[in-house]
């Protein structure tokens, strides 16, 4: 007997339809590489392998978020001073590439007023880049599991809100840093978005569009005479 996977990617079912592979279509020409396969000895104990390593890698689909709260926690775990120090470079950076691009010729001094004035918003948005990142870091393992819609949305929110409550916390023991609603606020914006993405990029990708479910068509019954 040949088994014979049927993949829907819509709902990531594998539908398994025995056929008999002595029987005559198998033995077309078409079909002799496959027929060669499966009538060799030890074909079987291939698949059941790789079925086997798939369910043991799916864990490590977790890894990326793992990895990007242990970035998001360094960064917290810096001092403020130093980590002042390192968005104000980087404040500085943005309004010096500008200046070069747009040729505005601005003076020493401009440039560090200006950067004076983005400093804020530069900080707001790294906060919101780093959730948007650990957003779709969880929300695609959660897919993975077949976590769709509104669970996806609450169980990943959750993980991606109650860490920045966590990572907050955190802060009032580091020198010089202090926890703050309005940043939880901010990064719980960028996992937001981070998860809204998710959604939309896999529904758009894995739909398939043929596996709806047409309402059936009722057939008049014929009256008997």
């Amino acid at each position: 007997m040949f088994p014979v996977y049927h993949i829907s990617r819509a709902t990531d079912k594998i539908t398994i339809t025995v056929h008999d592979i002595h029987s005559s279509p198998f033995k077309s020409p078409a079909f002799l590489p496959l027929y060669s396969f499966f009538t060799t000895p030890g074909a079987h104990a291939i698949l059941i392998p790789m079925k086997v390593l798939i369910t043991l890698l799916k864990p490590l689909s977790f890894l990326p978020a793992i990895l990007m709260m242990y970035l998001i926690f360094s960064f917290s775990a810096q001092t403020g001073e130093v980590s002042g120090e390192l968005s104000y470079k980087i404040s500085y950076k943005i309004v010096e590439t500008k200046n070069q691009v747009l040729s505005q010729g601005k003076s020493y001094e401009e440039l560090l007023y200006e950067t004076d004035q983005i400093h804020y918003y530069v900080r707001k948005a790294a906060h919101m880049t780093e959730y948007f990142l650990l957003a779709i870091a969880v929300s695609f393992p959660l897919y993975v599991y077949r976590i769709r819609g509104f669970w996806l949305f609450l169980i990943a929110g959750i993980i991606c809100v109650g860490f920045a409550g966590l990572d907050e916390y955190h802060q009032s023991f580091v020198s010089g840093r202090t926890p703050a609603i309005k940043d939880v606020c901010f990064d719980s914006g960028g996992s937001l978005i981070g998860i809204i993405l998710v959604q939309l990029f896999c529904w758009s990708t894995l739909h398939n569009p043929d596996t709806r479910h047409y309402p059936r068509k009722k057939v008049a019954k014929k009256r008997r005479r």
